[in-house]
């Protein structure tokens, strides 16, 4: 499970902000034994509740820039309070987060979770979070973790009670689950910590001016063991928060209040037993209101500031979706990119000029006339179908198995072929190897991550284009269809994130200029020697791929540079006339039939901000296919991580996935 943790720290000239940010970073290296998949604090410090969270260990996180400034600026008002002898403490509240529900690429699914003018972090899971959900229809859900349905409830039963023990007690009596929390309510002014399990720990010193809380014990014994900390804070002593029992820490002077019956668990101790409040302080009897512990909102409200920065706040195209962190990204004073500015409306050349260049080749005897390539995926199987059956010629299926053609694409290929009675010949690479090669240059792409080298792990299929060229000769078949070059699938960013610039939005790799192909040649021979690890058995491979690709002569024949690229009447149609499998993991039909995609497209929105499908989008906008809204509404389904099928690229590649998927979270972001 997670591990949450905090401090607060009142009034007393022994605690220096030095110290107290040391204890936190400390507080964050113990917990990080219990999930190292995301890292988050918050803190109140009596004018705002700030929140920074990001996917990767707390380790990484301690060593953001970002972070150093949230807790210099928190460290900043404390030590203004001391001089000015303020009563307001400072708290800080931590996670070290293991994902078992909501994707850490997502910040709004990393903790602490931001709701309903609440903050709040969450050890445990609440296995009825959907239920909960159904059953509070009025309540607004943002994310896919469970905690978020905690803070919610906690707040709605809070603005109807004006009670908050009332509140948590409602909230743990409605969960199933385990739940241990530590909550801020930008309207009250205590720290809410709960447990259902007993899996809260709080040190506090004789001098009621220093109180930590963690997960476990033991975190708590190393922090009291560590060096100076006993001679700066004094005697001190761990004590369990009981399962079922709750505590409010007052953040004017560190006042406490516990109570228990939450959830219908019973400690049997009496509630004021535990309730104590600062030197001099009134103390907190029962429900009453002690002088530092205030049950009801308080009369003014902070600010909660979020100083995360996530791909939902990048600016975007107000014509189509890209954001600012696209390669050459830049927009005009209305706040369209350069590449709406840029479009030309697409122009094909036409089913008449396609039927006067494929009639040359047409049998007479209705022998094999055409090599259409294959893959499997929407593009080639409405191609495959309309060589066939509109153009009414005798095609031949030519797949070539790199190691990445799923089995999906696989049944989708017999599907057709099956069909049609058309020949399908399958060229297949060493896949042992092939698969190898890739493993090899995701390990080391891994160790110094780098957007425009992503494609990289996809060299290996290039080799398809040498294998139509060998097909032709071998069967005297002089005609070979390729279904891609649909520039509603143009992808810029493949160089552009390689630093090359093109101005024609009709790019594609088989058509860049030979001073394109010369920088993109030697981005890749700077960063194989930044990286050495590229160095590996696949450079010849990549090699091959490179002159397969950029040198030798492309003289095939691109389907979709003649037919508009019409995305409902091509899945339409061979959905209908094929029974057309789609993936069961994501809402696009589009690449789903290659495992790599959902790689590289989880690396690109990661540390990005999107996706190729938002790529795709944005030309279907300025093509009048789709309004923006449909598109943005489409992006936020297209994008969310595909991870069955990372999983099984992962195992069929051979590398640790969780291991990956950690590396690319922590990797620096574009925002």
């Amino acid at each position: 499970m997670c591990g949450i943790f905090g401090v607060v720290y009142g009034r007393d000239s022994a605690l220096s902000p030095e110290f107290a940010g040391s204890v936190v970073e400390r507080l964050f290296k113990f917990s990080e034994t219990r999930g190292r998949e995301a890292a988050g604090l918050m803190v109140f410090n009596g004018q705002t509740i700030d929140v920074l969270k990001q996917a990767g260990s707390a380790s990484s996180f301690l060593k953001t820039e970002k972070y150093r400034e949230v807790l210099a600026r928190a460290l900043g008002h404390y030590r203004e309070n001391q001089r000015q002898g303020i009563d307001t403490a400072l708290a800080i509240a931590g996670h070290s987060r293991l994902v078992t529900n909501g994707a850490q690429s997502a910040a709004d699914n990393n903790q602490p979770v931001i709701a309903a003018r609440a903050v709040g972090i969450h050890n445990g899971i609440i296995v009825n979070d959907r239920k909960l959900w159904e059953q509070h229809a009025d309540l607004e859900r943002e994310a896919e973790v469970d905690t978020e349905v905690l803070v919610r409830l906690v707040r709605k039963y809070f603005d109807e009670s004006e009670d908050i023990v009332d509140a948590t007690r409602r909230t743990f009596s409605e969960i199933q689950g385990s739940a241990s929390i530590a909550f801020f309510l930008d309207d009250l002014e205590n720290l809410l910590l709960a447990t259902n399990t007993g899996s809260l720990f709080v040190v506090v010193n004789a001098r009621q001016t220093f109180l930590a809380f963690a997960s476990e014990r033991y975190i708590l014994a190393r922090l009291v063991e560590s060096s100076g900390f006993t001679e700066t804070v004094g005697p001190c002593e761990v004590k369990q928060l009981k399962a079922g029992c709750g505590m409010l820490v007052s953040l004017k002077d560190l006042a406490r209040h516990s109570f228990n019956s939450l959830g219908g668990l019973k400690t049997g101790e009496p509630e004021p037993a535990d309730s104590t409040a600062a030197p001099g302080a009134p103390r907190a009897i029962g429900s009453g209101r002690g002088a530092g512990i205030g049950f009801a909102p308080a009369t003014r409200r902070v600010e909660i500031v979020d100083h995360t920065r996530s791909a939902k706040l990048l600016r975007r195209c107000t014509k189509c979706i890209l954001p600012e962190t696209y390669p050459f990204m830049d927009f005009d004073a209305d706040g369209v990119c350069r590449y709406c500015r840029q479009w030309r409306k697409i122009e094909v050349k036409g089913e008449e000029a396609l039927r006067r260049a494929v009639e040359p080749y047409k049998s007479k005897d209705g022998s094999p006339d055409v090599i259409v390539a294959f893959s499997g995926g929407r593009d080639s199987t409405y191609g495959l179908h309309y060589v066939k059956t509109v153009l009414g010629m005798n095609p031949v299926a030519f797949t070539y198995d790199w190691g990445m053609v799923t089995d999906l694409a696989r049944r989708n290929q017999a599907r057709i072929c099956g069909k049609l009675g058309i020949e399908h010949i399958l060229r297949s690479a060493d896949i042992a190897k092939k698969r190898r090669f890739i493993r090899k240059n995701v390990e080391a792409w891994l160790k110094r991550p780098e957007l425009g080298m992503v494609t990289l792990l996809t060299a290996g299929d290039k080799e398809f284009y040498h294998h139509a060229r060998q097909l032709r000769k071998e069967t005297g078949i002089k005609l070979v269809i390729f279904c891609t070059g649909n520039m509603i699938e143009d992808t810029p960013y493949k160089t552009g994130l390689c630093g090359i610039r093109e101005d024609d939005h009709g790019m594609t790799l088989t058509g860049l200029s030979f001073r394109n192909e010369l920088a993109l040649l030697a981005y890749y021979f700077k960063h194989y020697l930044k990286n050495p690890r590229y160095f590996n058995e696949s450079f010849f491979d990549t090699l091959y791929a490179y002159w397969c690709t950029f040198v030798v002569k492309d003289d095939f024949l691109y389907l979709y540079h003649y037919l508009k690229w019409d995305e409902q009447t091509i899945v339409g149609t061979i959905q209908r006339e094929y029974d057309w499998e789609v993936a069961t993991d994501t809402t696009s039909t589009w690449r789903i039939g290659d495992w790599t995609a959902a790689f590289y497209n989880f690396i690109y929105m990661t540390i990005a901000g999107w996706t190729e499908d938002e790529v795709m989008l944005s030309n279907m906008i300025r093509e009048g296919i789709h309004s923006r809204a449909e598109a943005l509404r489409l992006a936020d389904e297209y994008r969310q991580p595909r991870y069955p099928t990372i999983r099984e690229y992962a195992q069929a590649v051979g590398f640790n996935c969780e291991e990956a998927l950690s590396a690319i979270n922590a990797a620096p972001k574009l925002y």
